[in-house]
């Protein structure tokens, strides 16, 4: 799993590449930890290289979308397959995130 995070267009962008499964989880959100700080800065999550996501993963997102929310940040989910998407959805999750 391969993760990378830089600021674009005044927003904090992640790169997710690979499997977000139980085993990556712990680097994922140690990656990621910069995100949980945003506040006033919106988050773009660009999942168009993620191939799975596990319960674990979706923690992580999760965990990202309230603490970035409770800042004041927008966080959206973009080119998410249908694969993962369908997880968001039997998850109910769907209905959490914004998708682009």
């Amino acid at each position: 799993m391969k993760t990378t995070l830089e600021k674009r267009d005044g927003k904090m962008v992640a790169t997710l590449i690979g499997e977000l499964d139980t085993a990556a989880a712990i680097d994922v959100e140690k990656a990621l930890q910069p995100l949980y700080e945003s506040k006033g800065v919106d988050v773009v999550i660009d999942c168009e290289k993620l191939e799975y996501i596990a319960s674990s993963g979706l923690r992580i997102l999760l965990s990202i979308l309230k603490k970035t929310k409770a800042g004041g940040s927008k966080v959206t989910l973009l080119n998410v397959n249908d694969e993962i998407r369908t997880v968001f959805e039997l998850t109910g999750f769907i209905s959490l995130f914004d998708f682009a």
